[in-house]
């Protein structure tokens, strides 16, 4: 039996209504996303992976940051340095050195201060200098080899190796997180409008300190 055109897209779009409600369109385009949930005690929050090489990452920053302190929502981050940058592996582990030895909010503001010397940034040797002017420049002593045992690394690579598990292809890939499920933010400019949505949908009980957590392994 031949169909006509409209017989064709009436079928279609019945199909596409008979998909399970929990199966959004946009989750085929990844792999595995059990881990997209919002953190214990969070109804909402943000899921995100960057690299500090990345100009988009660059301009998502303060915009994802703004939302962080606005609905008071927590943030995981996760470093994926994408393999074609040369030197943002070497800064995610400078990253998670400062969070580890001097303090969260030390590493946060070094992230914040790469993105935005982002561009007088063209080699490691460049990145060597700008985080010893860093240290220097907030009284801080710059340890001559940052991860002598690799630790640092590990985690880096540990989250590139998530990044990889969910099918990630690009950076940022931000992600606004429940208990439920998830949406992908494909546009930045986007992110406060779907919050606005994800948090009528999923009320909190009592509002919670925005923490922004880079995840360790």
């Amino acid at each position: 039996m031949r169909l006509t055109s409209m017989t064709r897209i009436l079928l279609a779009a019945a199909l596409f209504l008979a998909l399970p409600a929990s199966i959004p369109a946009f989750a085929q385009g990844f792999k595995d996303t059990s881990m997209l949930r919002a953190p214990k005690g969070s109804q909402v929050a943000i899921y995100e992976f960057e690299d500090l090489e990345c100009p988009a990452c660059a301009h998502a920053f303060p915009i994802v940051h703004a939302a962080v302190d606005k609905y008071k929502i927590p943030l995981v981050r996760h470093d994926f340095p994408l393999r074609m940058h040369i030197w943002s592996f070497d800064a995610a582990v400078t990253a998670r050195y400062m969070q580890d030895k001097i303090s969260p909010q030390f590493a946060e503001d070094y992230r914040r201060a790469v993105f935005a010397n982002q561009m007088s940034i063209a080699s490691k040797e460049d990145l060597n200098a700008f985080t010893q002017k860093y240290f220097q420049s907030h009284g801080k002593v710059m340890p001559f080899v940052i991860d002598p045992n690799g630790l640092f690394a590990a985690e880096v690579h540990a989250d590139q190796t998530l990044g990889e598990r969910v099918g990630l292809t690009k950076t940022p890939t931000i992600f606004i997180v429940t208990q439920k499920g998830y949406a992908e933010v494909n546009d930045v400019t986007q992110l406060y409008a779907m919050l606005d949505t994800a948090i009528a949908e999923n009320p909190t009980p009592a509002a919670a300190k925005p923490k922004t957590t880079t995840a360790k392994r």
